[in-house]
């Protein structure tokens, strides 16, 4: 005889387990939609906020930029500054001595065959500052007469520069060249001014430069003669001796150093270069 199978009582046990699961889960999710209405609280109103005054130019904080009549503004007066240090490196180059100086000293430099000694840094401070002791009066009369009266309110801008170059005009009249103001003013297409006074300042910058260009190099060949000689009689003592391998640059670079301290040509070179301008 064959025995039946045992009935399996893990089945209705599993069944109720995962009835109970579902209804709680059913509970949680009633519970929730009941829940999330009730905990959203109302939000309160924003109020309307006033609007800002405009702001009025020239009253607290605001920015000046009128220009007519008393003292100019700080706006006014730091896009100015900023305009002149822009264009202060072209000016301090073409309408000043500071093309001549800086010439004759490289020319210098070279004629004693040190092409980095002294550097290039150290000549054109020297320049600058022989710059600013040959234009000091220039300079000076153009903050009494133009500056300060712009500053303090007396002068508009075009009134303070049609005075204040006057001084500069002055300068630079006074050391060009007839040979190139004529040649400037012919290829200007201009008709020629029957006073040097009313030369326009476009021609007058060039022809100063043309001039401080050729006193410069007239200079420096004053300088490199001397230093020439001495290269060659150095470099002639050499073929004499037989020694034409060794450069005559480097046995006469000794005798010219020796030569330019005897003379002092340091304080010769400013000499010359300040006595140029009266």
């Amino acid at each position: 005889m064959t025995s039946s199978p045992a009935p399996v009582r893990g089945v209705p046990v599993a069944r109720r387990v995962g009835l109970v699961l579902l209804l709680a889960a059913l509970l949680g999710v009633v519970l929730a939609l009941l829940a999330g209405p009730a905990s959203a609280a109302p939000t309160a109103p924003v109020e309307p906020t006033a609007p800002t005054a405009p702001v009025v130019p020239g009253v607290d904080g605001g920015v000046d930029i009128s220009i007519g009549g008393g003292s100019p503004s700080t706006s006014i007066t730091l896009i100015l500054a900023i305009t002149v240090l822009s264009v202060a490196p072209a000016v301090l180059l073409l309408a000043t001595s500071f093309t001549k100086i800086i010439v004759v000293l490289s020319l210098t430099r070279n004629a004693l065959g040190m092409q980095m000694s002294p550097p290039n840094t150290v000549l054109t401070g020297i320049a600058l500052f022989l710059t600013l002791f040959v234009m000091g009066p220039v300079f000076s009369e153009i903050n009494g007469i133009a500056v300060q009266p712009y500053l303090n309110g007396a002068m508009t801008v075009s009134q303070a520069y049609d005075v204040g170059v006057v001084p500069l005009r002055e300068f630079l009249l006074d050391n060009t060249r007839e040979d190139e103001l004529s040649l400037m003013v012919g290829l200007s297409g201009e008709e020629a001014p029957t006073d040097a006074a009313a030369v326009s300042m476009t021609t007058l910058v060039p022809a100063f430069v043309l001039s401080e260009l050729k006193s410069a190099f007239i200079i420096g060949l004053v300088v490199f003669i001397p230093f020439l000689v001495l290269d060659m009689l150095v470099s002639a003592a050499l073929m004499s001796m037989g020694m034409m391998m060794v450069p005559p640059v480097i046995v006469s670079l000794p005798f010219k150093l020796l030569l330019f301290v005897v003379v002092d040509g340091w304080a010769l070179i400013t000499t010359a270069l300040v006595g140029s301008y009266g």
